[in-house]
């Protein structure tokens, strides 16, 4: 296949995507990180030639298609995995202290979410809470208190529905000041748990949380986003897969952390207003 004939073929693919999903050349030029004027330059048909390599890719993984079937060379549809890893990184702050996390709620709004905290739930931190993560830097306290209100407003949309688990021990450990919340006070604490308890009520049952027996189960920090997205936190960066059937094997072991829960979803808030706070 000559050139001419492969840029004709990858067009009308990329226009069965589109229609596919029903996208607007601006939303797909957004979806695959490409200016609108370009893209509609690269579908009008007027220059022939292939679009760049990093384009495609975008497409690919964007879609989860192969880059083969994108430019026409195989009839199968086929998974990125041909052609691109299927896990990658992506760093947990660009230059500017912004995290991805955002782009990737909006992306999957209407979807799943199933969420595993690295500490507590980032929509319910209290400011005092926040104020003691970041210690003396302004900067960082202020993408907490960014990044606590969008996590927040991403819970309260009508179309929520987000499922979390943790270890019933992180709250046991917070309420006790132990660990990294060792020189917390005491009324600080139990501020952040009624607000925990009060939040949980205003959002079941479209934010439900669940408790584990962290001295039997283990999970992860991650975010699953339906099945298309599933992101582990690693602290410096957040391992990043794409891959189906992984997400698939996540989202299933997740889910055993619910059925074995000590605590679920509509004891959470009761249970959470019966921890003693102690001094510490």
């Amino acid at each position: 296949m000559d050139k001419r004939s492969a840029a004709s073929q990858f067009r009308q693919r990329l226009a069965m995507l589109q229609a596919g999903e029903g996208l607007t050349q601006t939303a797909l030029a957004q979806a695959i990180g490409l200016d609108r004027s370009a893209l509609s330059q690269l579908m009008s048909g007027q220059n022939p030639r292939l679009p760049r390599a990093e384009t495609v890719l975008a497409i690919a993984r964007r879609f989860q298609v192969s880059t083969d079937w994108l430019l026409g060379l195989s009839d199968e549809r086929g998974t990125l995995t041909q052609a691109l890893n299927i896990v990658d990184t992506e760093a947990a702050l660009d230059d500017q202290g912004r995290t991805a996390m955002e782009r990737w709620h909006a992306e999957v709004a209407g979807q799943k979410v199933r969420y595993v905290p690295a500490q507590l739930p980032d929509l319910m931190r209290t400011e005092a809470v926040i104020a003691f993560q970041a210690r003396a830097s302004t900067q960082e306290r202020q993408r907490l208190q960014n990044q606590t209100r969008t996590r927040l407003h991403f819970s309260r949309m009508p179309e929520s529905d987000i499922e979390t688990c943790m270890p019933l021990q992180a709250l046991e450990l917070f309420a006790a000041g132990q660990g990294i919340w060792q020189g917390l006070p005491a009324p600080a604490r139990a501020e952040q748990l009624e607000h925990i308890a009060a939040t949980l009520d205003e959002l079941y049952p479209a934010f439900r949380l669940y408790l584990y027996d962290g001295r039997s189960r283990f999970a992860p920090p991650m975010t699953l986003f339906g099945y298309t997205r599933a992101t582990l936190y690693t602290g410096e960066f957040y391992l990043h897969i794409r891959a189906r059937a992984l997400i698939h094997d996540l989202a299933r072991g997740f889910d055993s952390q619910i059925r074995h829960a000590r605590v679920h979803a509509h004891q959470a808030a009761e249970w959470v207003r019966g921890q003693r706070v102690s001094e510490g």
